[in-house]
């Protein structure tokens, strides 16, 4: 049975009641109606307080539901808080048709005995977990075994398979060794990912710095076939030469008939003007799976790379971290699943995804060409998100400062706004979208700040009358004002002041909510980004948090 039936869509969304004043409905025909749900979730696309870094995407059948498609996310569980990964792995899943409504499944597994069902510790602390990976093996007579790589960081257990015959678990160790009943037996160590060819072999990639690939004997799912050998350096590593620049977060599909290589690429000093970073995922291609490699290009940018008004690349959310992810076809749509940091420290991360474009030559020496996703808030919304939806501030996709950010692993220094980390409370569960749980404030909004939204579908707005901003916030004591604007955050770069926020300094620090009206809205069709510009005669302090906001009209 699955350990969970969570509906993380529509069902329960009505949110306790906040101290802030009445929210209001959208488009109300002649009454505005009391409404306190967010009823889309966006970008990260599972609820706010959920951390699923690492995310491997795949499309399984439902086991209770023959015939159904489902999309589960295979992570790593940032609830260690101040540390990476936690000691349990989780999965999260979703119909094929219904991609903004996600289901906790629940703990699909966690370890902390051996092979005798002895406890590791005296404790009883189980493991911890880094970035796993899934792989489903389809037997002769149909029977299907999935086959999890938990990346357990304890010595001796790095080589871990675990196996289940539901893809929501529970998964159960399969490899442990006969010598030791601590340990496992098995070749694949950090990062690990698994492929099942169509012909029936299995491929195993991992490393860190270095890349290394093997072909696994189909008897154990985790050791070298006899008389293969490890492929060293199967494309080369962040110190070596070469334009791989190979750092972690190894991750395999077979598109036709090429096999294509997902990775983490620490990039280069300089290289999209910025400077080096491991928050990309890169992409490469062969003929064969375990190489030789060609080198395609960068997939997605964790820093969401744009410009300032001069025109200068920027790095316009976190300056630096590190994600991981990989690629999935849903629909005949293509997705890069990825992860951004939140908070100030790299231990609170959350999954995110973009649409983008694959395309295949097939054929001996034939191109992979996949387009470079852009750092959304929209998710799965592709259309752009309902502004008459209330939204939490922290699917923010822009957030900077009046200076650029300093990244020290793991920490990052703010001199304005970012994405608080946020956890939930215990209901959390209970109604995983609704607003007292589904928030990240945006924090630190000094003077020079500047918050970005994209994309919203402003064809629902179209003609409309009385639009306005509902804008909920604390205010902290600054005399200060919020200037929102459409498409830019600068009118020389084609941006347009739709109306002004007025903050007070003897305002009360309580949740409040601001209302501004923004006619010219009735204009706009189709999708455009959104931006709060923050202003203030008194710098290096923060004006407000934000906490959420909608649009409202009347018909």
């Amino acid at each position: 049975m699955k350990k969970g039936n969570l509906s993380c869509g529509l069902i329960g969304l009505v949110a306790a009641a906040l101290s802030a004043p009445t929210l209001f409905s959208s488009c109300a025909e002649t009454s505005d109606v009391a409404q306190n749900a967010l009823t889309t979730p966006g970008n990260p696309y599972l609820p706010l307080w959920e951390h699923i870094p690492d995310g491997e995407p795949y499309v399984f059948e439902d086991p209770d539901q023959p015939g159904k498609l489902r999309v589960y996310i295979y992570g790593s569980h940032d609830n260690l808080v101040t540390a990476y990964c936690g000691r349990d792995q989780v999965v999260w899943s979703a119909s094929v048709d219904s991609l903004t409504q996600w289901r906790y499944d629940g703990v699909i597994f966690s370890v902390n005995r051996n092979a005798n069902g002895e406890l590791f510790t005296p404790d009883s602390l189980a493991d911890v977990l880094y970035a796993p990976d899934v792989t489903l093996v389809t037997a002769p007579d149909g029977t299907k075994t999935y086959y999890l790589y938990p990346n357990n960081q304890c010595g001796g257990r790095n080589g871990m398979v675990c196996k289940s015959s539901r893809p929501d678990g529970p998964f159960e160790v399969c490899n442990w060794s006969k010598e030791d009943p601590n340990q496992t037996d098995g070749v694949l160590r950090f990062d690990p990912a698994v492929f099942v060819d169509d012909d029936g072999r299995i491929y195993g990639y991992w490393g860190f710095g270095r890349s290394y690939a093997a072909e696994l004997d189909p008897n154990t799912m985790a050791t070298v076939k006899p008389d293969t050998e490890i492929v060293e350096d199967m494309v080369s590593g962040m110190e070596q030469e070469g334009d791989f620049s190979f750092y972690e977060a190894s991750s395999i599909r077979k598109i036709k008939d090429k096999y294509v290589f997902i990775y983490s690429r620490f990039t280069k000093e300089g290289e999209f003007g910025l400077p080096r970073s491991n928050y990309t995922l890169a992409y490469a291609y062969s003929d064969h799976p375990m190489g030789p490699f060609t080198y395609g290009g960068t997939i997605i940018d964790g820093r969401a790379r744009g410009t300032d008004e001069q025109g200068n690349v920027i790095a316009t959310a976190t300056v630096d971290g590190n994600t991981h992810g990989s690629i999935c076809e849903i629909n005949g749509q293509w997705y890069v699943f990825y992860h951004r940091q939140t908070g100030t420290d790299e231990y609170a991360r959350q999954a995110m995804v973009a649409p983008i474009e694959v395309l295949v030559e097939e054929g001996e020496g034939g191109k992979v060409e996949i387009s470079e996703g852009e750092y959304t808030s929209e998710g799965f919304s592709l259309e752009g998100l309902n502004p008459l939806e209330r939204h939490s501030a922290g699917i923010a996709c822009w957030y900077t400062g009046p200076k650029v950010a300093v990244h020290e692993w793991p920490n990052n220094t703010f001199y304005g706004s970012y994405v608080a980390a946020s956890y939930g409370t215990e209901k959390k569960f209970d109604a995983p979208y609704s607003l007292p749980d589904n928030s990240n404030p945006v924090v630190n909004n000094t003077d020079g700040s500047i918050v970005g939204y994209k994309y919203f579908n402003f064809d629902i707005t179209k003609g409309k009358q009385d639009i306005a901003l509902l804008l909920n916030l604390t205010p902290e004591g600054v005399d200060g004002t919020i200037d929102i604007m459409v498409d830019s955050p600068w009118e020389s770069r084609g941006g347009q002041l739709l109306g002004t926020i007025d903050l007070k300094a003897d305002m009360p620090k309580t949740l409040t909510e601001l209302k501004v009206e923004l006619s010219a809205i009735s204009q706009l069709e189709g999708k455009h980004a959104i931006f709060l510009k923050f202003s203030s005669e008194v710098k290096e302090k923060s004006i407000c948090t934000l906490e959420d906001f909608q649009f409202q009209c009347k018909r």
